[in-house]
């Protein structure tokens, strides 16, 4: 029996971005709001009280309001998978990266309300968690985590600006430290002391790449290149979902080799590819995760909660 789902939210980049992949699956029934009644909270709860899941790819005020009107139905209401930045870190919220650890994809086939991760958080946490769950890196490290997006990743006015050549060709952004996704990486990752995060967008559609610098003599018993390699590794093998999404490439690869790395090629891709690069002698090394801002950085990450919440493998 086909399962039902409302995107509220569906004209957005990521909103389209969850349809298109949604409407490939024969499993799947579309449902939707006509114009005039997107913003009509009657309508919304008629509709929703009809769904198995509603999909949220709202600003994060209109995304609390859908979801107030959804715990005034009975029973609840549907199951949410939230894309905003409103329920990360909400009590009551899964945090629906599937592969955090070995039983997160069952916390949330039996969530009701999961929250997609952010796109850069999905990276850096990716990278960090397995290093301290395998006590191979501190949880009060100071950690600085660097990261390049591609212009999608910043909504419609910034796809704009780019598209029109108005926009500079790579701009560092959120130099406050205080970026909305640094309390997502933090609580996540299992990091006690603040990262300092530095975010930056350039003139390509979409793609990215997170980088996180280490010097190994600073981690407890100076693990070497292979170690950490290893601990993600493992970490990713023991937490698959399925198909796996999360892919931890060879030391000997020559994307790692060549010491060199485009985010542009993984565009349209729901994957996640993590590498550690490093340099024994130095006793120094760079993890680095590559991803598609808006596949498994936003609606790929979607879809892939939405079928788990809704038992799909």
């Amino acid at each position: 029996m086909s399962k039902t789902i409302f995107i509220d939210g569906e004209s957005g980049t990521t909103g389209l971005g969850i349809r298109d992949r949604l409407s490939a699956f024969g499993d799947i029934a579309l449902r939707s709001l006509p114009d005039n009644l997107r913003k009509d909270a009657d309508a919304k709860a008629a509709l929703m009280a009809e769904v198995d899941l509603v999909v949220l790819c709202l600003p994060d005020d209109a995304a609390r309001q859908t979801v107030a009107i959804a715990d005034r139905l009975p029973g609840g209401g549907p199951k949410i998978v939230d894309a905003s930045t409103a329920h990360r870190v909400a009590d009551g919220w899964v945090y629906g990266f599937a592969e955090l650890g070995p039983q997160q994809a069952e916390t949330i086939r039996t969530g009701s309300r999961i929250a997609n991760p952010g796109c850069y958080p999905t990276g850096a946490i990716a990278l960090l968690r397995p290093l301290i769950d395998a006590d191979l890196l501190p949880t009060d490290h100071p950690v600085t985590v660097n990261a390049v997006s591609g212009y999608t990743g910043g909504g419609k006015s910034m796809i704009a600006a780019y598209e029109a050549g108005t926009a500079p060709a790579f701009e560092l952004y959120g130099l406050g430290l205080k970026h909305k996704h640094l309390p997502e990486i933090q609580a996540y990752a299992g990091l006690t002391r603040r990262p300092i995060f530095v975010p930056s967008v350039a003139n390509f559609p979409q793609g990215m790449v997170v980088s996180i610098p280490l010097h190994l003599e600073t981690l407890p018993g100076k693990p070497g290149v292979q170690d950490l390699h290893a601990a993600l590794d493992r970490h990713y093998v023991e937490s698959a979902v399925g198909t796996p999404l999360v892919r931890v490439v060879p030391l000997s690869d020559e994307s790692v080799t060549a010491g060199r790395l485009s985010p542009e090629d993984i565009a349209n891709d729901d994957r996640l590819e993590l590498r550690v690069f490093g340099n024994a002698e130095l006793g120094q090394c760079v993890l680095v995760a590559k991803l598609d801002n808006l596949g498994k950085g936003a609606s790929g990450a979607a879809v892939q909660n939405t079928r788990l919440a809704l038992g799909m493998e």
